[in-house]
C-alpha cells in the first residue's frame, strides 16, 4: 500500500547521479523514497487544503466583528479536533508554535514548583535543555528504569515535576508512562509527557495515561510545521512563557497562527481516522529489518526487544558511520535520519543510544 507523499523505490540503475566539476548531481530519473517521517511527515492533503482555506480569511481571531468571529470558529474547530485525538476537552488544549515550545512551557512554567525537575535520559533535546534536571537512567532496551525513578523521587524535597516521553523519536521505544505516573503520585509529583512522536501513530488517551501535561506537534502527524499544542489537565495553572495578550485563555500570548492551527486540526482528524491502518506498518518494519539482517548479519536493531512505534526502526551497522550511511542512502534516493532532526544538520553520537549503554562508536553508526 502506498502512503501519501511516498513513492515506491525503483530498482536503481546505479546511474541516478553524475559528477559535475566535483559536485555530485542527481540524475533526472532518480526515484525518491522518503523514510524520515519522525523528523517530519509529508503534509496530508486535508491539512494543506485547510491551510489554504484559512489563509483566505483575513480577520483576527480576537476581533469581535464578523470577520474575526469566522476566524475564531476556524480555531475552535481545530482545537476540538486536536482534543478528540487525545481524548480531552477542547478547553485543555493550548496552541503553541511547536513541540519545542510546548516542552519548554511544561518544564519552565509549572506553577512555581519548588521541587526539582526529573527527566528520562533519552528525552528529546527540547526537554533535556529546558531545565536543570535530574536524569532517570534507562535499561539496554531504552526503557526507563522505574526503580531508579523511585529512588530519585524518594530523595527529593518539595513537589517534583517528572517528564517522560511516550515514545522515543530515534528508537520508537514506548515508555511505561502509567508506571511513571503511579510512582509520581505516591510522592506528590506532577508528570509531563512528550507524546509528539506517538500521537497520530498509536492510540493516545490523556486520561488513561493519567499525566498532568502532554506535548503535541502537528508536523509529526501530517500537519504543517510551526504549530503544536500543550494539553493541560483541568485545574492546573501554568505560568505562561509568553506574555502581552489574552490569547489561549491568557496561557500563551500572541496572535494565533490560524493557518497552521487549521492544518493541525485537519491532520488530527485524518490521523485519528487512519490509526488502524497505521498499525499495519509494524509488519512492514519487521519484514524490512529481517531482510536487512539477512543481507548484513552484523546489523543491530536497537530497541527491538521493547515495544515500539509501528513505523520506527533504529539500525546500527558496526564500523560504518551514520553520516556515511545517510549520505550514501541519500545518493541512492532514500531519505533517513541519524539521531534527532533538531541538531542543525549535524550528525553526532546519539545520546539515546549512549544512555542505553552503547559505546561512542556504536552510537555513531546508527540510523
Amino acid at each position: 500500500m502506498r502512503r501519501a507523499g511516498v513513492r515506491p523505490a525503483g530498482t536503481g540503475s546505479g546511474r541516478e547521479f553524475r559528477r559535475d566539476r566535483g559536485r555530485i548531481t542527481r540524475m533526472p530519473n532518480a526515484v525518491d523514497t522518503y523514510l524520515d517521517h519522525n523528523a517530519t511527515t509529508p503534509v496530508r492533503p486535508e491539512a494543506a487544503e485547510a491551510v489554504v482555506e484559512a489563509m483566505s480569511r483575513h480577520g483576527n481571531a480576537s476581533s469581535v466583528h464578523r470577520f474575526g468571529r469566522l476566524v475564531r470558529h476556524t480555531v475552535d474547530e481545530a482545537r476540538e479536533a486536536v482534543a478528540v485525538l487525545v481524548g480531552v476537552s477542547a478547553a485543555n488544549v493550548i496552541f503553541m508554535s511547536g513541540g519545542t515550545e510546548a516542552n519548554n512551557q511544561a518544564l519552565r512554567g509549572h506553577d512555581g514548583h519548588a521541587g526539582p525537575v526529573i527527566v528520562s535520559a533519552v528525552e528529546h533535546d527540547s526537554v533535556l535543555a529546558a531545565a536543570d534536571a535530574k536524569r532517570i537512567p534507562v535499561d539496554a532496551r531504552g526503557v526507563v528504569r522505574l526503580d531508579a525513578l523511585e529512588n530519585l523521587l524518594a530523595e527529593t524535597t518539595g513537589s517534583a515535576l517528572v517528564s517522560v516521553m511516550l515514545s522515543n523519536n530515534e528508537t520508537g521505544v514506548l515508555q511505561p508512562v502509567g508506571g511513571v505516573v503511579a510512582l509520581a503520585r505516591n510522592h506528590g509529583a506532577r508528570v509531563h509527557c512528550d507524546a509528539i512522536q506517538g500521537a497520530g501513530k498509536i492510540d493516545v488517551s490523556f486520561d488513561a495515561l493519567g499525566v498532568d501535561m502532554m506535548s503535541l506537534s502537528a508536523h509529526k502527524l501530517g500537519g504543517p510545521q510551526g504549530v503544536g499544542a500543550l494539553i493541560v489537565r483541568d485545574g492546573l495553572d501554568i505560568e505562561p512563557l509568553l506574555r502581552g495578550g489574552g490569547q489561549e485563555r491568557r496561557r500563551r500570548a500572541g496572535t494565533e497562527n490560524v493557518p497552521g492551527i487549521a492544518g493541525f486540526g485537519a491532520a488530527a482528524r485524518a490521523a485519528q481516522r487512519d490509526l488502524e491502518d497505521f498499525a499495519r506498518l509494524a509488519e512492514l518494519r519487521d519484514g524490512m529489518e529481517a531482510r536487512l539482517r539477512a543481507a548484513a548479519p552484523d546489523l543491530v536493531v536497537h530497541g527491538a526487544e521493547a515495544e515500539r512505534l509501528p513505523n520506527t526502526g533504529c539500525l546500527g551497522l558496526p564500523g560504518i558511520s551514520a553520516e556515511l550511511q545517510v549520505m550514501q542512502l541519500d545518493l541512492a534516493g532514500v531519505a533517513v535520519s541519524a539521531g534527532s532532526a533538531c541538531s542543525s544538520g549535524k550528525v553526532t553520537p546519539s545520546h539515546v543510544l549512549r544512555a542505553m549503554g552503547l559505546d561512542e562508536e556504536a552510537a555513531r553508526s546508527a540510523i
